[in-house]
This record gives structure tokens, C-alpha cells and sequence, in this order.
């Protein structure tokens, strides 16, 4: 009889601009770590070489840089790279790949809040991507809190930031209507706790998911 093939956990974290996702991600990964686990942390736009050159052009420079549709395919692009080079070949190995962004954001930026081009977004994911997370924590917090934290981190990837407040506030409830149209994947975690409280409810999720 033939072993079957090692199948590892696909976990991404979704959020408005500021809500604490990166600094989840990474303590997930350390606590996942700590209890022997391999796991493979990356972002997105990004985690490949090819990714992480696409990331320098869509999130600096003017807000005005790209259109809506533009932006759409190099996010496309970006992620394409990435599934090939980095999430399916660990998730065939049997590691937990947990992703700073993925699908769900290019349907929030390019596909509601940006443009009406949902039913794009979904088009070219079905064609190019054709995989959803195992499981997606989204960190849910007040729109104002969010862009002042992430205004505060005065880093050069600030064209989304840029784009103001009311693009926020339909982030977030693009974000949550999202939560309910995938609620088999998604599950929503309070952003306004402590860090600690934050990071208590993500490995709680991700241990359930991992059983």
C-alpha cells in the first residue's frame, strides 16, 4: 500500500490597512513553530522573487499610479508566481503556509472598492489561480484606528493608505460581507483586544483548523 501524499494547511489573514495582520501572522508562525511544526510565512503581494518585484509597483508611488483594472492583473501576476514557487510546493510537503493577504483583498481593492469589478476578480482567480485558503482569519477593527496606525508606520508602501479613510470603511464592510459569502473558510476575530488577546483567539482557530 502506498502512503498518501503529505497535505499541509493554507492560512491567510485578511484586514483592513492597519489592523494588525503582519504582527499575527508572525506570532502564529512562532507559536505553530514552537509546538513542532514546519511552516512557511509569506505575503502577498509577494513571497517569490518574481512577487516581490510586482509588490514594489503596485504599493508605491502615486495613488493615481494605476487603474483599478491595471492593478488587477499585476496582483494576478503576483500571485501566480507566488502559488507556484511557494504555497503549492509547501503544501505538498505538508507545511502550514500562513499568508499576509491573498485572494480576498484583490476582491475587496480591485473588485469592490476601487471599481465594479467583483465579477473580474473572480473570472481571472477562477482561470489563473483556481485555490481558497483552508482557512482565513480576518482581524476586524474600527476603520479610523486602522489607517491611523497604518499612516504611522511611515514606510514607503503607503499608496493604498493614501487613498483615505472612506476607502477603509469600505473595506471593512466589503471585509465582512465577504466573511458571510465564505463563512465555511472565514472566521472573524475582534482586532480591538489586546495583541495578546488577539493572538490567543488566531491559534485557537488555527489549532481547530488543524486537527
Amino acid at each position: 500500500m502506498t502512503t498518501p501524499p503529505a497535505t499541509g494547511l493554507f492560512l491567510t489573514f485578511e484586514g483592513i490597512d492597519g489592523s494588525g495582520k503582519s504582527t499575527q501572522c508572525r506570532l502564529l508562525a512562532e507559536a505553530l513553530r514552537e509546538q513542532g511544526r514546519e511552516v512557511i510565512l509569506t505575503r502577498e503581494p509577494g513571497g517569490s522573487t518574481g512577487a516581490e518585484e510586482i509588490r514594489r509597483l503596485v504599493l508605491e508611488g502615486d495613488p493615481d499610479r494605476w487603474s483599478a483594472e491595471t492593478e488587477l492583473l499585476l496582483f494576478t501576476a503576483a500571485r501566480r508566481d507566488h502559488l507556484e514557487r511557494t504555497i503549492e510546493p509547501a503544501l505538498a510537503a505538508g507545511k502550514v503556509v500562513i499568508c499576509d493577504r491573498f485572494a480576498d483583498s484583490t476582491r475587496m481593492y480591485q473588485g469592490l472598492s476601487r471599481g465594479d469589478l467583483r465579477a473580474s476578480v473572480d473570472k481571472l482567480h477562477k482561470l489563473m489561480i483556481a485555490r481558497e485558503p483552508d482557512l482565513t482569519l480576518l482581524i476586524d477593527m474600527d476603520p479610523e484606528i486602522g489607517l491611523s496606525r497604518a499612516k504611522g508606520r511611515q514606510t514607503a508602501e503607503e499608496r493604498f493608505e493614501d487613498f483615505g479613510l472612506e476607502l477603509q470603511q469600505k473595506m471593512r464592510a466589503g471585509f465582512l460581507d465577504l466573511a458571510q459569502e465564505f463563512a465555511s473558510r472565514f472566521r472573524v476575530i475582534d482586532g480591538t483586544q489586546s495583541l495578546e488577546a488577539v493572538a490567543a483567539d488566531v491559534l485557537s482557530q488555527a489549532q481547530a483548523a488543524l486537527t
